[in-house]
């Protein structure tokens, strides 16, 4: 027998004295991990779904992760309270979970004033280093990184894209929370590009879901003949309220989200955050891995997709320039 069968029997007779032994890889997919998930949207009520975490729960299947073997996630949403985000981000530090994933930059924001130690994943917030929340892009520093969805810097482009679509457009709403730190700048963006091309801006707002109606309503009374829905998470699963307002009130919407273009809005302009979420999973796979979050560079979009809702078009009146069905990345019939 030569050197190498030599070799190839003692591995062979090794394997099966242990039969149960896993290699190093195997032995850590084995361990059950323990993650927190914080959101400001709604809890999905069965047969809904909640899109954004489904996608995220994806991620991590894709990575090997299964929720009842190797995995465990504590959930916890606000339904669009954003002054109950610290206490359910504070239960979640209570848990000794190994990463907290959080969407949104309020939910950032509470997570991390919630714990220092504790790894923290942003699966999608709007200016992660303007909200301070982590130091910077590059070396976020701290607890926390993920991904940084831009949101206020692409107001003025929705001001924009509504002008196109209706060109004697005199007055847009902007639907602000009153609780999203974020809507300030969103505002002033909104102001800022509408003053440009001849328009004017009204200011509504809608702290929760029931309040929606009432904002298009004011809105329509002052004026306004179309909306722009301020980026917000909670706003982010509010689709088929806002559909609704807008059909009732005649006034087109567009907003970041193709959510929202799926549930009968009219346009979208954005990234795409599902797809953000499947991402958060794989920063959450290299923290379980040993890395820290103040290694992890934080990303942004670098693709913006428009999605126009032919069938609101329609029902509203509207006729779609070619300019935007040429740009439209998908319409919906």
């Amino acid at each position: 027998m030569n050197r190498r069968d030599v070799l190839c029997a003692l591995l062979v007779a090794g394997a099966s004295a242990a039969p149960g032994l896993l290699t190093a890889p195997a032995l850590a997919q084995s361990k059950v991990r323990r993650i927190g998930y914080l959101t400001p949207r709604s809890r999905p009520s069965p047969p809904q779904r909640d899109a954004f975490a489904d996608a995220f729960m994806q991620g991590m299947r894709d990575l090997g992760y299964e929720e009842g073997k190797n995995l465990f996630v504590e959930r916890r949403y606000a339904d669009g309270n954003y002054k109950s985000l610290l206490e359910l981000a504070a239960e979640l530090t209570r848990m000794d979970l190994d990463v907290i994933v959080v969407y949104g930059t309020a939910a950032a924001q509470a997570a991390k004033r919630a714990t220092s130690r504790t790894p923290i994943v942003v699966a999608a917030a709007v200016d992660l280093v303007g909200s301070r929340i982590v130091e910077s892009l590059s070396r976020p520093g701290g607890n926390v990184t993920g991904l940084s969805a831009v949101g206020v810097d692409l107001s003025p482009k929705h001001a924009e894209l509504m002008k196109t679509m209706m060109p004697r457009l005199a007055s847009i709403a902007v639907l602000m929370n009153p609780g999203n730190s974020t809507h300030a700048a969103i505002l002033k963006n909104v102001e800022s590009a509408s003053e440009k091309i001849g328009m004017k801006v009204v200011p509504t707002d809608a702290r929760a879901a029931s309040e929606i109606d009432g904002a298009f309503a004011t809105g329509a009374r002052k004026g306004a003949s179309a909306v722009i829905v301020a980026t917000d998470a909670f706003y982010s699963g509010q689709g088929t309220r806002l559909a609704e307002a807008s059909l009732k009130h005649r006034m087109p919407t567009i907003s970041i989200y193709d959510e929202h273009v799926q549930a009968g809005c009219l346009m979208s302009y954005g990234q795409n955050i599902a797809a953000f979420h499947r991402q958060a999973a794989t920063y959450v796979d290299k923290i379980l891995k040993g890395a820290t979050p103040a290694d992890l560079p934080v990303e942004e979009p670098t693709r913006f997709e428009l999605h126009i809702n032919l069938k609101t078009a329609k029902a509203l009146g509207l006729v779609v320039p070619q300019s935007l069905l040429l740009m439209a990345d998908q319409t919906i019939q």
